[in-house]
């Protein structure tokens, strides 16, 4: 007899009829039947474990408030109580079975988080999985709750335990740009605006800059994760609270907060908390605009990078691997590419969560799985380029020092350091002079007579052209522009 004949089963039966369960699952009838209706993204909701604990905090916390408030036993409770800890430990997160895609507004989720703790608890009992009379799915493990109050709770708390990790990758991220800037402090380059030369700056202020809006990232998601804060644990099917007791949603929200460790606070109208999505919105909105600045930064390393023989070459990013398979030598800079294309997901993430938050209708949003699912990627996915752009990019950066240098003493962008001094019309006219003999600006300032050498050098020294040395007071302007602009 083939293997597969001989595995065991367990029956279950709900309101449509029975299925043979596998006796070795931990789930149930309503999960065999979410996997029938939603093969969909084969993907199970456990790809995202921080779903999965808070799940079983919501579970943890709602068998100690129905305990303390007498609407379940101390028996019973205790068994929910210790099986769901062991999920939000880490066990058994390969039962957590149903796909992230799934109608139902996060039925099949919850009950699949039902059923899986309830097995366990009466495996725990010494019972055989399956029997519900002793222990339900419904009765014991989802008292006081409904799916519309219990996947809204999971996923705000699954995606602030999974925020926290993102943050300390973002800020390991800040923190090497700005050991680059340190690094960089000293080294001039001509700074660009609309891809033409403008200015001299720093290399160093260059990454420091990109650290810097790093931080104001971290600072922006930070605070609109406090919007997850507020749950609608009690409002069951649609917020007026049916089915539960008074005490229970002070009770579940004070256990919740223990077991979480996260300031969460109860909605001040169960009804709208309910039905709104808008948390999630603003949430989703922070973690595109972090995505966007973040790719904006990768053009720009791509950017200084490119070349090296033909394009700027300012920098050198760390060479990953062969970049063609006809051109040999060629390397690409494959980190910051794959940065940018987590990006541009990103931003398609936030389009679906607002599509589906505008699609909820009357008193629940149908849509919350996609939403959960949208973000959870999102942090992921960022999370993981952050990391790769940090230890396979950023941190092996090299600057290019003798190019960086030789721009600046070619360019002609340095005259505007000096128009306080000979006047924006004498730059102009000098600036055209230079371009057209590829001679130096300091050289034609000096031999016209508006400055001396010793003048000249101390504007265009690497502190003032970089604006670490304020500028003070200008000289008197020379007058003598016409015949330098008729010139």
């Amino acid at each position: 007899m083939a293997p597969d004949a001989m595995k065991r089963t367990r029956t279950e039966t709900d309101s449509l009829g029975s299925l043979e369960i596998p006796d070795e699952a931990y789930w149930g009838i309503h999960t065999a039947r979410a996997l029938e209706n939603f093969p969909i993204s084969r993907r199970p909701i456990s790809v995202y474990a921080d779903l999965v604990r808070a799940l079983a905090m919501v579970k943890q916390a709602s068998a100690r408030a129905n305990r303390e408030i007498g609407v379940l036993d101390a028996e019973r409770a205790d068994l929910i109580d210790r099986a769901a800890q062991r999920v939000i430990d880490g066990e058994f997160l390969d039962q957590f079975v149903v796909g992230v895609i799934q109608g139902g507004a996060g039925t099949s989720t919850n009950m699949n988080a039902n059923e899986v703790i309830t097995n366990i608890a009466l495996e725990m009992a010494g019972r055989e999985k399956g029997d519900y009379a002793f222990l339900s799915p419904i009765d014991h493990t989802n008292r006081s709750q409904s799916t519309n109050d219990v996947y809204p709770t999971a996923v705000k708390i699954g995606l602030s335990l999974d925020l926290q990790t993102l943050l300390e990758e973002l800020d390991l991220l800040r923190r090497a740009f700005l050991a680059k800037a340190v690094e960089f402090h000293d080294i001039l380059k001509i700074g660009r605006t609309q891809l033409q030369d403008a200015v001299p700056m720093t290399l160093g202020q260059e990454f420091h800059g990109f650290a810097t809006t790093l931080g104001y990232d971290h600072q922006r998601l930070a605070e609109n994760a406090k919007l997850l804060f507020e749950v609608n644990m009690g409002a069951t099917a649609i917020g007026t609270g049916i089915t539960t007791h008074p005490a229970y949603a002070p009770a579940v929200l004070r256990h919740l907060r223990e077991i979480s460790g996260l300031d969460l606070a109860t909605a001040d109208d169960l009804v709208e908390s309910t039905s709104d999505t808008g948390s999630f919105m603003s949430f989703s909105a922070s973690l595109k605009r972090n995505a966007i600045k973040l790719s904006k930064i990768c053009n720009d390393l791509r950017l200084l990078s490119s070349g090296p023989q033909a394009g700027l070459g300012e920098i050198n990013l760390p060479a990953r691997q062969a970049g063609s398979s006809i051109m040999p030598g060629k390397v690409n800079p494959v980190i910051p590419e794959v940065v940018n294309q987590v990006a541009y997901a990103v931003a398609g993430a936030d389009l679906t969560v607002t599509m589906a938050a505008e699609g909820g209708q009357l008193q629940l949003n149908a849509f919350e799985p996609v939403i959960a699912h949208s973000i959870f990627q999102s942090i992921t996915w960022m999370r993981r380029s952050m990391h790769t752009l940090r230890v396979n990019c950023v941190e092996g950066i090299t600057a290019n020092r003798d190019r960086l240098g030789a721009m600046v003493g070619s360019s002609v962008g340095v005259v505007t350091a000096l128009t306080p001094f000979i006047g924006y019309s004498a730059s102009a006219a000098l600036a055209k002079t230079a371009l057209l003999t590829h001679r130096s600006v300091a050289d034609l300032v000096v031999e016209a007579g508006l400055m001396s050498r010793e003048e000249v050098e101390k504007q265009l020294s690497p502190a003032r052209l970089s604006g670490l040395e304020a500028v003070t007071q200008a000289i008197p302007i020379v007058q003598a522009v016409e015949d330098l602009v008729e010139g």
